[in-house]
């Protein structure tokens, strides 16, 4: 009964050992239940689907033989000729161990690896009331010493646990910050590129400039002398120690170069993008490369212009090779989607 194996559990009993006990028991009563328990408290808890025989199970009256033998045998279980046996019990012949039925010796061959068996008359008896009560609080002891254990091991599991939780925490955190010190180094080394890539793109457009300076300042020379009809003179006399400086001039303009390595800045802001590119290929290559780094970017409305020298590029420069737009060996653009 539901009622029963309720309280039996709220004793501290074992489930197995509850189920076990009213089954065997055939569930008539709280009493007969913690009998079983008791008297069965050293032993393990057989297969339930075993126990279906009510507990205390007699087998039935062997019947008297003629033979000689089995008169002896009769006789030296106290019965006369003629007179059938009752076996109150099953005994193990190895090792003398009674038990009321069938299930539990068959449990106790299996375990032991005994097969010897006899029926017996000799009954199990029933316990007193007092050792009841001691068999009741020595199984409740072993119960509260088991609770005792097992709340320790799981402490210790739970420290344990804990440990291993806070080891992996800090190596987590050691992680992300090597992680993040990699990251900075990185952002680093990307700002450094980016300043020499821009003092080199300044230091041409500069050089540049001093060079249309130059050469305007030359054409307009020769004019006046022409105008006033004074000798001209040759440039490249009077521009003596200045003509070696213009050597890197012409370098700078980028026609030798092969290549052409860009900075491709967003106008919207976020990173910078660099690529290096044929000097013949045109200023369209350029919005597809920025194109296929960013889904935002449509090749065919995306717009580029430099700081220095300040220009914005039309749609007809895009058809232009970057080295007939000046923007070799290297240049800075800024893109707008």
């Amino acid at each position: 009964m539901a009622g029963d194996k309720d309280t039996l559990l709220g004793m501290g009993f074992d489930p197995a050992r509850v189920e076990w006990a009213l089954k065997a028991t055939g569930n008539r009563g709280l009493q007969p239940a913690m009998d079983h328990i008791l008297e069965h408290e050293g032993e393990a808890v057989p297969d339930l689907g075993a126990v279906s025989e009510q507990t205390g199970s007699r087998s039935a009256p062997m019947d008297v033989d003629e033979d000689d033998e089995d008169a002896e045998a009769l006789k030296s279980l106290g019965a006369l000729k003629g007179e059938a046996v009752e076996a109150k019990s099953i005994k193990c012949s190895e090792c003398g161990k009674i038990f009321k039925n069938t299930a539990l010796a068959n449990f106790h061959a299996e375990k032991s690896g005994h097969d010897q068996f006899e029926e017996s008359t000799e009954e199990i008896k029933p316990l007193t009331e007092e050792e009841k009560k001691q068999k009741l609080q020595e199984l409740k002891e072993k119960m509260a010493a088991k609770r005792a254990n097992k709340a320790v091991e799981e402490a210790k599991e739970h420290k344990a646990n804990e440990a291993l939780r806070r080891k992996a925490g800090k190596d987590m955190h050691k992680i992300r910050e090597e992680l993040m010190a990699k990251e900075a180094i990185k952002e680093a080394e990307a700002k450094r590129r980016e300043k020499i890539e821009d003092a080199k793109a300044k230091a041409a457009i500069k050089a540049q400039i001093e060079a249309d300076k130059k050469a305007r300042a030359e054409k307009a020379a020769r004019e006046k002398a022409l105008r006033e009809g004074q000798p001209v003179l040759d440039s490249s006399a009077s521009a003596g120690p200045s003509r070696p400086a213009a050597a890197p001039v012409a370098t700078v303009a980028g026609k030798d170069f092969k290549e052409t390595r860009l900075q491709i800045r967003m106008s919207t802001g976020g990173q910078p993008y660099t690529t290096t590119l044929s000097s013949d290929a045109p200023l369209r290559e350029v919005a597809e490369y920025l194109g296929g780094q960013l889904a935002t970017v449509n090749v065919e409305t995306v717009t580029f212009a430099q700081h220095f020298p300040r220009k914005t590029f039309s749609r007809e420069d895009f058809s232009k090779s970057l080295k007939d737009l000046g923007l070799t060996p290297s240049a800075v653009l800024i893109a707008t989607p």
